[in-house]
């Protein structure tokens, strides 16, 4: 055999296993589907509102209180969470992932079969505690299934699928409504979930090397650490760490240590702070959720099919701001978060004054709902990956459980805020409320720096 026939000989047994596949993004299809599933899960409530107000009495104070119920419980849960995951760390499996998702479907049916006040809250509380687990799962998975080039797109399709949930919510809704009734909306809605939970069973691990699914060479590929190259204004070839002189200036782009125990990251202020920036938006996108469609039928008049659209306009916006934020954070500006998330709380601002005694045109809501939905999303994929860059893989889980869970509680204060204001005021008072709410998140993401992580020792990073 001559040496030409040794290497083709040679190439032919090399194993399938050094081929790369690309199991990964199969993992984020079904993180994709289950979230959308799951954050649909939580925004029916919103449509059900009005027929619930009618049926059981309840005030504007009453319904924005069941509609926080469900944040704070959500956000109770997310330390503790996060703790778990950090202990169990490689051990997890995606089973408790699974019965988590299965508990979040049940307590969705059980909200058409309420008959008391009572009942309604202790089912979203119920609601909170069982999606909790959910988001710190997901983007666990995402940290340890993604290269750090691909993370922040990675995370931007995962914080898309949140928004898309509610988007198809009010086509499906009233489709439900007008076939059954309201209370069979949670019904619907409570069936894929349980489906899904089972396929993540047989489909996802914790880690790559535990899948059968995930060769060697996707495996490496995933571990490797090196940064996407991105491109300056003239062209040039720029990696993550790289200067981009004038907006690391304004950005306040520093050489920081990760964050290796739990102590550091209850004690960093850049989590904290960017924590509570979180919550100032997901307030935002609570009251689009659950108290929008009612604002189209009791003051705009709209009936079903126009509320349907323009109550869906804002997520269709944020959508393409989620993917978009997280694309142009991982491929234009070298890995940095914080540019999309002060752009999108200063775009909130400017959206939000311009539904103050807004005109009953369908054409000039339709726009505005989606331009500020495009705004309110293009930052949110950052208030995840921001601690990635922080964090090491085994702290991670905690420091989102931080951000997630003052984000939730900030954000379970929003839709109580507006049923108070409601009943003393008008929607102008709802509207300058989330302008306020979106300056003070400006104002926090000043103050934390945007982390250019010192590894192994750096001397620039250990002065933090």
């Amino acid at each position: 055999m001559n040496n030409a026939e040794s290497v083709v000989a040679a190439a032919r047994a090399e194993p399938l296993a050094q081929k790369r596949t690309s199991h990964r993004w199969v993992v984020m299809g079904l993180i994709f589907c289950i979230w959308a599933i799951a954050c649909a899960d939580r925004a029916n409530f919103g449509i059900a509102l009005p027929y619930l107000k009618r049926e059981y009495g309840i005030t504007n104070t009453q319904a924005g209180l069941i509609v926080s119920l469900f944040s704070f419980a959500y956000g109770f849960v997310q330390i503790p969470v996060g703790l778990l995951y950090r202990r169990l760390s490689e051990k997890t499996t995606g089973f408790l992932f699974s019965i988590f998702m299965i508990f979040t479907s049940v307590f969705t049916g059980l909200m058409g079969t309420t008959s008391s006040v009572f009942l309604l809250q202790a089912y979203r509380v119920g609601l909170g505690l069982s999606e909790g687990p959910l988001g710190i799962g997901c983007t666990n998975v995402i940290n340890r299934w993604f290269p750090a080039k691909e993370k922040g797109t990675a995370t931007g399709l995962w914080i898309a699928a949140s928004k898309l949930g509610p988007l198809i919510v009010p086509s499906v809704c009233i489709v439900v409504i007008q076939l059954w009734g309201w209370r069979e909306i949670f019904y619907v809605f409570a069936v894929p979930g349980i489906v899904l939970s089972i396929v993540w069973m047989f489909v996802v691990t914790n880690s790559p090397a535990e899948n059968r699914f995930c060769s060697e060479a996707e495996q490496r590929y995933i571990a490797d650490d090196t940064p996407r190259e991105s491109r300056g204004a003239n062209g040039s070839r720029r990696s993550e760490g790289a200067p981009i002189p004038y907006l690391d200036a304004f950005n306040r782009t520093k050489r920081v240590a990760q964050l290796e125990t739990v102590r550091q990251v209850f004690g960093s202020w850049n989590i904290l702070g960017v924590a509570l920036g979180y919550g100032c938006m997901i307030g935002i996108s609570n009251i689009f959720m659950s108290w929008m469609p009612t604002y189209l039928v009791t003051v705009k008049g709209f009936a079903s099919v126009k509320m349907g659209f323009l109550a869906s306009a804002p997520f269709i916006g944020a959508v393409a701001g989620n993917m978009l934020g997280g694309v142009i954070s991982d491929r234009l500006l070298g890995g940095r978060r914080k540019p999309m998330m002060m752009l999108g709380a200063l775009g909130t601002m400017l959206t939000m004054l311009l539904l103050i005694d807004a005109p009953n045109s369908v054409a000039y809501l339709g726009v505005t709902l989606m331009l500020a939905g495009l705004m309110l999303g293009i930052g949110f994929a950052g208030y995840s990956a921001y601690p990635m860059g922080l964090a090491t893989k085994s702290t991670y889980p905690t420091a989102f459980g931080i951000v997630n869970c003052v984000g939730q509680i900030g954000g379970a204060c929003a839709p109580l805020a507006v049923g108070m204001l409601l009943d003393r005021f008008s929607w102008t008072s709802v509207f300058l409320y989330m302008v306020g709410t979106a300056l003070l998140c400006l104002l926090l993401l000043f103050s934390v720096v945007e982390p250019m992580v010192a590894r192994h020792g750096d001397a620039q990073g250990k002065g933090r």
